[in-house]
């Protein structure tokens, strides 16, 4: 009796190369998407002296455009498994790549996003930042710098805003699993919110030149009440957003 053979392990997608149907939807994707944002930074450039609220409808513009483009150019599906909390919570997510940095107001409402100040210090892109809501972040900055901080983010909150956070504090690649930064547990304890840990894998498909076909999925987990020691958190936040890899 032969024995059937076993197909052979699907090469998984951040390994595979790009086809050439991907490779000529990267590229209008590109030209679609950095001509579009260039002409809302020039229109920014003079709405932010006439009228500095249109900041908010420009800004969900951007992203709904960038989205639209994600699916219907690049061919990548987005899925959302679970839902914002009600009332005021920090937003603590997985960071592989721009995606979730350009997407993250698609998921939540006027989020107030932890953004690093080098960001804050771009022509008009930061003046638009601040405008917007944003919250600046000094790394190796003093006590002043962080009442400052903490301010902003409560002046937020009284607006029922949510705040958000990639709290590893840069990009990291798909499947590994990095310390989270110190900020963030002084974030938590000082803050005093729950933790709401949203994990989104978009690295395979989107950290990259040519983008791949797939699905990117955020799942938004249980939220982590306030008060716990910093090493229960930040085991608790890693655990959904970069789970422990299972053994084969």
């Amino acid at each position: 009796m032969q024995e059937s053979k076993m197909p052979p392990p699907a090469t998984p997608i951040r390994d595979r190369p790009a086809t050439p149907g991907e490779v000529l939807r990267s590229l209008v994707f590109y030209l679609l998407f950095y001509s579009y944002t260039v002409i809302m930074l020039l229109v920014l450039s003079v709405s932010l002296r006439l009228a500095p609220r249109s900041i908010f409808p420009m800004v969900r513009g951007w992203t709904s455009a960038h989205r639209w483009l994600v699916r219907h150019v690049l061919g990548i599906r987005v899925e959302v498994e679970g839902h914002p909390v009600e009332g005021p919570a920090l937003y603590a997510l997985r960071h592989e790549s721009f995606f979730e940095a350009i997407d993250l107001p698609e998921l939540l409402y006027r989020p107030s996003v932890f953004a690093k100040m080098e960001l804050m210090r771009l022509p008009v892109w930061g003046k638009g930042g601040w405008v917007y809501g944003l919250i600046g972040v000094e790394r190796d900055a003093g006590a002043k710098a962080l009442r400052s901080m903490l301010s902003y983010a409560r002046a937020r909150l009284a607006e029922g805003r949510p705040l958000a956070i990639f709290p590893e504090g840069t990009r990291v690649p798909s499947g590994e699993r990095y310390p989270l930064q110190s900020g963030f547990a002084g974030l938590y304890k000082l803050l005093a919110l729950p933790v709401v840990p949203v994990s989104v894998h978009s690295g395979p498909l989107y950290h990259r030149t040519w983008k791949r076909r797939g699905t990117i999925r955020y799942v938004i987990g249980k939220p982590i009440p306030p008060g716990l020691p910093r090493e229960e958190v930040e085991a608790r936040v890693l655990d959904v957003i970069a789970p422990p890899a299972t053994p084969a």
